[in-house]
């Protein structure tokens, strides 16, 4: 997740087939438009930012290598990792934390999952036994009515080299042998998976696919082979392709070559980008309406969502650019000095901690982005819940007061 594009989701409820929208895709649309929604990230598959209290026997071992679950799991052995991680697969995601966003108001869940959980190598360090966790989340968002986007978050190889892809390091997805065919096979059992529960209406192919370290060319071939095998077994789902990071003309040849019924998927933050560090209050504000506006205008052409964001405007959770990593905003990660004079992460990411004119503040900057995003066909929160890091806490933010409830963007008047 840790990106900073923009995010571009599209809901065309058209079968490639057929002129005409299904009636049964037609009437998911309005029953659910916009999107309001939140992610699951954190369960399935590990960010030690999300879940610190995980990583934390490392934190003071110099330049540990445990970063990523790929390295969690080698480092405590598969059965030491998966009695840790049934722990937590049973336990973090609690039928009670979906009642609770369902009176917030919210209508869909982003539920990212690996390619080990699905279609495994065996000599992988990687455990399974997260199915059955996953099956009992879907059928909670049956009980309290909510859509469910599956999103294969990693894939073989890494598709970005981010910690949330599974591997931080290198991007190697694509140029193993097994990658694309492991990719596709994790996607059929995602699809078998959608035929069992009515609340799961897409299915993300790949969840940011980094341009710079694989090529768009492949990207395409890739999406294609995956709209293929998605539709082949679960018709009725939309297919959900993440931007890659690149702006939505570059997917205006692409999408009516075979992209109906699908989700042009593009996330947007302030916090990766020292030029969005450096922002006044005011000027984050202004972003996130001048964002909108971009996503209003691609909607025109096919429902658009902004399917990651959150109210950070530094990177100052812990281990939010990595474990052991520190922050740009003060000059602890590849920065040589703060972003701006005296900028420090003190206080910054506990909601008590902030002032009565920063809580206000943060209000705004949530109504605005809700607005903004609105502009198109909607938005999903990173990420319903955290350990510590309150500005990415959906459910903490709204029983503060900061979120409003119900969280209506097109009601608002800030943009």
């Amino acid at each position: 997740m840790l990106f900073r594009s923009t995010l571009y989701f599209l809901f065309v409820t058209v079968f490639v087939t057929f002129a005409v929208a299904s009636p049964v895709l037609k009437k998911r649309q309005e029953d659910y438009a916009p999107v309001r929604g939140v992610n699951l990230g954190g369960l399935f598959v590990l960010e030690p930012w999300i879940t610190p209290s995980l990583f934390e026997g490392w934190a003071n071992e110099p330049n540990s290598t445990v970063v990523d679950e790929w390295n969690y799991c080698k480092a405590l052995g598969k059965a030491e990792c998966k009695s840790r991680l049934e722990v937590h697969w049973g336990s973090w995601v609690q039928e009670a934390d979906v009642a609770a966003l369902a009176r917030m108001h919210i209508n869909t869940i982003r539920i990212p999952i690996g390619y080990w959980a699905l279609a495994p190598d065996r000599s992988d360090p990687y455990v399974q036994g997260q199915l059955p966790y996953l099956e009992r989340i879907l059928g909670w968002a049956g009980r309290y009515r909510m859509r469910v986007i599956l999103d294969l978050h990693g894939v073989p190889g890494s598709q970005n080299g981010f910690d949330n892809s599974g591997e931080r390091g290198d991007i190697r997805w694509t140029k193993g042998i097994n990658d694309i065919q492991r990719s596709l096979d994790s996607l059929a059992v995602l699809a078998n998976i959608a035929n069992a529960y009515p609340s799961v209406v897409a299915i993300q192919a790949v969840n940011e696919p980094a341009n710079w370290g694989v090529p768009k060319s492949t990207i395409i071939q890739f999406y294609n082979m995956a709209y293929s095998t998605i539709k082949s077994i679960a018709p009725r789902v939309a297919v959900d392709f993440h931007d890659a990071f690149l702006p939505p003309n570059e997917w205006s040849d692409v999408v009516p070559l075979n992209l109906t019924d699908s989700l042009l998927d593009t996330h947007i933050y302030h916090v990766f980008v020292e030029d969005q560090l450096r922002l006044s209050p005011n000027e984050h504000i202004e972003k996130a309406c001048n964002d909108g506006r971009n996503i209003g205008n691609f909607n025109t052409r096919t429902r658009t969502i902004c399917g990651e964001f959150s109210l950070a405007t530094t990177d100052c959770a812990r281990w939010l650019n990595g474990f052991q990593r520190g922050a740009r905003w003060d000059g602890t990660y590849l920065t040589k000095k703060p972003m701006v004079e005296g900028a420090s992460c003190q206080g910054k990411e506990r909601l008590e901690a902030w002032s009565k004119n920063k809580k206000q503040y943060m209000r705004k900057f949530a109504m605005a982005q809700l607005q903004a995003y609105e502009m198109g066909s909607g938005w999903i929160f990173w990420n319903f819940k955290t350990e510590s890091a309150d500005a990415w806490n959906y459910m903490k933010l709204v029983d503060a007061g900061i979120i409003p409830n119900p969280p209506i963007g097109s009601s608002f008047n800030i943009c």
